[in-house]
């Protein structure tokens, strides 16, 4: 089975016991050994006040999508390339996209801004 990353609030959502269809995609992806994190999920989830140590060596364990060369100048012109269409293109949202596009692995996510970054080949696991 291929790998599937994780966004960070749809993580944060498996662990809390938020329900949702992204939720439950966490989940198997989980339990399946397919998981795999962006940098900046990485950053944002261990940023947390208060993350219970568990939850600390969950995420530390998890493989990651390391950048490749050229990751920063791409990760930018993406960022461009959405803001020139009027659309939101949050930081931390970019790169995470920019990970996944690279490695071409699709993510699990909560956040709907990931959507802007489809039509440049970011794929959204159902």
């Amino acid at each position: 089975m291929s790998a599937v990353a994780i966004d960070t609030s749809a993580l944060l959502g498996y662990l809390t016991g938020r329900g949702g269809g992204e939720v439950s995609a966490v989940g198997a992806v989980l339990r399946g050994g397919t998981a795999v994190l962006p940098p900046a999920v990485v950053v944002e989830a261990l940023s947390i006040p208060g993350l219970p140590p568990e939850v600390a060596d969950l995420i530390t364990t998890l493989d990651r999508l390391e950048p490749t060369p050229g990751y920063w100048e791409r990760a930018g012109a993406l960022r461009g390339h959405v803001t020139a269409r009027g659309r939101r293109a949050r930081l931390a949202v970019t790169l995470i996209a920019q990970s996944c596009i690279d490695h071409d692995v699709p993510l699990v996510a909560a956040d709907p801004d990931f959507a802007e970054f489809a039509i440049y080949g970011l794929r959204l696991h159902a």
